[in-house]
């Protein structure tokens, strides 16, 4: 008997509809199954339980993230001069289009994450990702520091609040639910705020 690949899209289309509608306690398993029109038992040979499923759902987006988060981190810095360490942290428009497309490609999987995680383990969503941002952030001023190319290095606590700062702004045209159109000038007011350059001192 050939196996019925349309179960698994079921299941995640009708769990995404149902964990954006309402609050994570009040998501059925039950209700999503029969939204679904899938049986419990097929539902458990799939997922192990609810927080299985809300994982499954954001998984793609934690992905997205992990690889900006990555290609800051991958950068050759043996192989960066001055110009290039500028270039990096400024905010220009095709930088901030480039950030609201990526959010708006996955506009459901940032909400959960933005609007619908509390009770899950990504309740602090925010918080934990600027935390993995700071951190890779950080090394990259010391590293500026370290090649005379800032005469400073900034204070990492300070750093991560001003980027908790940044992120959390940009994220909320996501959550206040705006189109994309008004996500761009937004994020272009953003990059009148931020200057990086001047805050890392090159």
């Amino acid at each position: 008997m050939t196996p019925d690949k349309s179960i698994n899209p079921r299941i995640l289309q009708s769990a995404r509809e149902e964990f954006l509608s309402k609050p994570y306690e009040r998501v059925s398993l039950r209700e999503i199954c029969q939204k679904a029109g899938v049986t419990t038992g097929a539902f458990y040979n799939r997922y192990k339980n609810k927080e299985g499923l809300f994982d499954a759902l954001v998984a793609p987006t934690l992905e997205t993230l992990k690889t900006l988060s990555d290609a800051t981190e991958n950068f050759n810095y043996d192989r960066l001069d001055s110009q290039d360490m500028r270039r990096v942290w400024e905010l220009t428009p095709e930088t901030q289009r480039r950030i609201v497309e990526m959010l708006y490609a996955d506009r459901d999987g940032f909400r959960l994450l933005l609007c619908h995680a509390e009770g899950t383990k990504y309740a602090n969503f925010i918080h934990d990702f600027v935390s993995d941002v700071a951190a890779r952030s950080y090394r990259f001023a010391e590293e500026t520091y370290r090649r005379g190319l800032s005469p400073f290095l900034i204070d990492e606590e300070e750093l991560h609040m001003l980027l908790t700062a940044y992120w959390s702004t940009m994220f909320e045209p996501i959550i206040h639910g705006l189109p994309k159109e008004k996500a761009l000038r937004h994020s272009e007011a953003v990059a009148k705020l931020f200057n990086w350059t001047s805050v890392l001192g090159f």
